[in-house]
């Protein structure tokens, strides 16, 4: 349910008044930018045969190949036992690999396949964020950034 405040023109200058603008506007443009970008990342995944949480693993994967997993759960902002269930998966769809680690081989570095290396979503994401900050400025994005990342702590604070 949407609340509005609705503002009665004055009798004085009905010109200026302005329209009435719904309370939670911001906030529900958010939540519905966050349902559409999603359900697109969701899509180029399901292109490449993969869920939006596996591809975010592999596509973040890319980027620190030999990691271990309780660092790329760090990197995800996930549990490492969340993190586990889509490596295995990932792993018996032979898009990564665990490999012992040089100089401690009770550690398993992560490693992607070929195969993952393949699927292009490291491309695929790059595009897609792209399109989406298509139009927008330098400054613009930073404000943006700047902004998304206040949002993010007054939530984190709130539990």
């Amino acid at each position: 349910m949407h609340m509005y405040f609705h503002s009665q023109p004055s009798e004085a200058d009905p010109v200026t008044q302005p329209a009435p603008v719904a309370r939670d506007a911001m906030f529900d443009s958010m939540l519905n930018l966050m349902r559409v970008l999603r359900e697109r990342l969701d899509q180029s995944a399901q292109g490449v045969g993969l869920t939006f949480s596996r591809g975010r693993v592999v596509a973040v994967l890319s980027r620190m190949e030999g990691t271990t997993q309780t660092q790329l759960a760090h990197a995800l902002q996930v549990e490492p036992p969340t993190l586990k269930r889509q490596l295995d998966a990932l792993e018996a769809e032979g898009l990564v690999e665990r490999r012992p680690m040089e100089g401690d081989k009770r550690k398993r570095g992560l490693f992607l396949t070929d195969h993952a290396r393949a699927c292009s979503l490291d491309t695929m994401a790059a595009t897609i964020r792209e399109q989406v900050m298509s139009g927008l400025g330098p400054e613009e994005r930073e404000t943006l950034r700047r902004g998304f990342d206040h949002l993010a702590h007054n939530i984190e604070k709130m539990s």
